[in-house]
């Protein structure tokens, strides 16, 4: 598929820049660390509110067994493959070829079936039990198009769950200087804060789409352990989790 500038949805630069690094998605100790990380508390947001939204904690294997999910922006499979290992029947997207390509080869050597396509979220004809936006909506040039398109894809009485950051001065202090010029956890550049979402402003997005905004949740840095846990500040990282309404 080609991706333009002009796309609402979608950045040719952001693109470009993530499928630079797209060899390193599963080196853990590589550019990506912080993403693998993050991971560990954002999968605990998305479970526990997934398990009570879906009325599935009778359910102690693979609790989300015949429940579909898409994960929007899925870069190499981080939050895809857990989620499959879950139960989920996984479709992950990404409008970068490499990153697809890294995606389907570690699904593979992993025994893992995901479904995994290069596409935008409206190209897609599907509709999707879940779906899950992570550390996306912070690098496209429209986030309000960008939530209509991911809406679009959800069913009725179906859940999102995303995760950016906040458009804060601790957010410019740590994850752009603090984690690009000092720390040098990510690449410089990766981030621009001006495109960081505010919780308000990402709970209005949700509502002009469609989807009602339910739980919020924060993610802070705790240089001690060197891990990242939740927290109920929203300052800086934050999950979002929200319902589609039945109609």
């Amino acid at each position: 598929m080609s991706v333009t500038a002009q796309s609402p949805t979608v950045s040719a630069s952001e693109i470009a820049h993530f499928q630079a690094m797209a060899d390193q998605w599963w080196d853990s100790s590589g550019d990506f660390k912080p993403l693998h990380q993050l991971n560990i508390p954002r999968l605990a947001f998305a479970r526990e509110n997934l398990l009570d939204h879906f009325g599935r904690r009778d359910r102690q294997v693979r609790p989300f067994e015949g429940l579909s999910l898409l994960d929007v922006g899925c870069g190499g499979g981080l939050l895809s493959e857990p989620m499959s290992r879950l139960g989920f029947a996984v479709t992950g997207i990404d409008a970068g070829e490499r990153n697809i390509s890294v995606a389907r080869l570690h699904a593979e050597q992993a025994g893992l079936s995901i479904d995994y396509r290069c596409a935008l979220a409206e190209s897609l004809e599907e509709r999707f039990d879940v779906v899950t936006c992570m550390e996306v909506i912070e690098h496209v040039p429209d986030p309000a198009a960008f939530l209509v398109a991911v809406a679009d894809r959800l069913k009725p009485g179906g859940a999102f769950v995303g995760a950016t950051l906040n458009r804060t001065p601790q957010s410019l202090a740590l994850a752009v200087v603090g984690a690009e010029y000092i720390l040098r956890w990510v690449p410089r550049g990766t981030h621009d804060w001006r495109k960081f979402i505010r919780p308000s402003e990402f709970a209005a997005g949700l509502r002009r789409s469609g989807i009602a905004p339910r739980a919020f949740e924060g993610i802070r840095y705790v240089p001690l352990r060197g891990t990242w846990e939740a927290c109920p500040g929203l300052d800086i990282n934050y999950c979002v989790f929200g319902v589609k309404p039945e109609r």
